[in-house]
This record gives C-alpha cells, sequence and structure tokens, in this order.
C-alpha cells in the first residue's frame, strides 16, 4: 500500500513553492514549474523524500529512540503539538532556546527549576511570599513552561528532529548538525536542502500541507514504536521465562552439593 497519493498532496496545496523572487537556486531538482511568477514544486520528489523519512523514523523509533518535532510558526504550532502527542514524541512551538540541544543539561535545570515551582504553589509556599515575590515567580513558571513544556519528558537527546521550515527554524537545525542527530525537514522552495538529511520538498506555509506531511510521519513513529513495545514485551516474557529455569537449576546444583557433602562426611564417620 502507498503511503501517500500524489492526488492527496495536490488537494493540500503541497506543491505551491515561494514566489520565483524568493527561490534558492540549490532547490531547483525539486522544483516541476514556474505558473505566475510562483514555483510549482515537484511532487515526485516530494514523494520520495516522504517515503524516505517514514522509512527512517519507523526504524529509528522500533529501536527505541525519541523523536522531536520543532516547528514554531503560526501555521505550524497546533498541527505539531497535536501530531507529536498522538504519537507521545516530544515537541517544540514557541520560541526555540538556543542550547536546547547542544546545552541539554542546562536545559534539564531549569525543567527541575520549574517543577520546584510547580511544587511550591501546590504545596502553599508561594502563598506565604510577598506578593510582588510570588507574582515574579509566577511569571517565571509561565515563562518556563511555555517555552519546555513539549520536552518536560525529554531526559536524552532525541534521535532525530523533524523540522517545519529549516530557513525559520535555523537555530534548531544548526544545534542538531553539529551533534550529528538526523533532520527530516518540510521544506519550501526558498530552503538550502544541503544543511538537512532527509528534505521532504513542500508547502510549508499552508495548514493543510504541514498537516499531510506531519501526520504522515507520526504514522511511521507509531508503527515503529508498537514495534519497540512488542520486542520488549517478547523480551520481558523470556526473560521470565528463563528466570525460574535458571533458579531451578541453581537449587538442584546447591542440593547436589550438599548430599555430596552428606555423603563425604558419613564415608568419613564409618571409616573412623
Amino acid at each position: 500500500m502507498a503511503i501517500i497519493s500524489v492526488k492527496s498532496l495536490l488537494e493540500a496545496g503541497v506543491h505551491f513553492g515561494h514566489r520565483v523572487s524568493r527561490w534558492n537556486p540549490k532547490m531547483a531538482p525539486y522544483i516541476f514549474a514556474k505558473r505566475n511568477l510562483i514555483h510549482i514544486i515537484n511532487l515526485k520528489e516530494t514523494v520520495k523524500g516522504l517515503i524516505r523519512a517514514y522509512y527512517f523514523l519507523k526504524k529509528i523509533t522500533a529501536n527505541g529512540q525519541e523523536i522531536l518535532f520543532v516547528g514554531t510558526k503560526r501555521q505550524a504550532k497546533t498541527v505539531i503539538k497535536n501530531e507529536s502527542s498522538r504519537c507521545k514524541m516530544h515537541y517544540v512551538t514557541e520560541r526555540w532556546l538556543g542550547g536546547t540541544l547542544t546545552n541539554f543539561a542546562t536545559i534539564r535545570k531549569r525543567l527541575l527549576r520549574l517543577e520546584d515551582l510547580e511544587k511550591m504553589e501546590t504545596d502553599g509556599t508561594m502563598g506565604s511570599l510577598s506578593k510582588k515575590m510570588a507574582s515574579s515567580l509566577r511569571r517565571e513558571k509561565k515563562k518556563i513552561n511555555r517555552n519546555l513544556e513539549g520536552i518536560r519528558s525529554m531526559n536524552k537527546l532525541p534521535g532525530a528532529v523533524v523540522i517545519i521550515d529549516p530557513e525559520k527554524e535555523d537555530i534548531a537545525l544548526k544545534e542538531a548538525a553539529k551533534l550529528n542527530i538526523p533532520t527530516i525537514c518540510l521544506m519550501d522552495t526558498d530552503s538550502d536542502p544541503d544543511l538537512v538529511d532527509i528534505p521532504i520538498p513542500g508547502n510549508d506555509d499552508a495548514m493543510r500541507s504541514i498537516e499531510v506531511i506531519s501526520g504522515k510521519l507520526t504514522d511511521a513513529i507509531i508503527e515503529g514504536h508498537k514495534e519497540w513495545e512488542e520486542r520488549q514485551r517478547f523480551e520481558s516474557k523470556k526473560r521470565e521465562e528463563f528466570a525460574p529455569s535458571v533458579s531451578d537449576r541453581i537449587s538442584s546444583r546447591i542440593t547436589d552439593d550438599k548430599l555430596d557433602i552428606k555423603d563425604k562426611f558419613e564415608g568419613k564417620k564409618t571409616r573412623s
């Protein structure tokens, strides 16, 4: 069964690129034609990129790795949040904080700070402070929560980063490249494909286009994660079956050793 059809991409407007004046010449291999001063993206190339990304994400999530979605532009925020929640992965939909990947230890400290502030609010500690101090702490909590809400459960670096519009998310792209984390990007005709590991040429400004592409990537992650869970269950069951047999062998060995010692002792006693 095909992952996606060209018809569904057409209906979603994935083929609409930017104005000719805004194009990046490196995107030429992904452009089909020019219509009314707008570049038309070659949807065959979109399908190729989507298929590569699909099987790559399925493979790495089947090995237990996690994915980070990044999309801070207005059209992408809601879609990315919904899709990442659907596959239970991490996301950044507000401002990308410099060092989110390259200075991950510091980001984790900020999340610990958020937990402390939430605890202060819950146990009433914040209520005992002055109004000015309490207000300041609440603003701090709100700010941290807004920026880092989507990566609260991310305890390790992701196996791959999915980016909507690498031109806008250039800092995230550079950080991933610095750490050799694979990147998958939905990118328009104004982007540089040389910076991306798996480019998916397509309209990165229309919500429907973003929804169709990210939805398919999410399906791949869900499939891969199911395989990983099944493998974990199989290995757990295998360990449970293996453990009693090992225990029985050890117990039998101990019993045999005790009997040998008893026989030797009784033999010595008889000779004496």
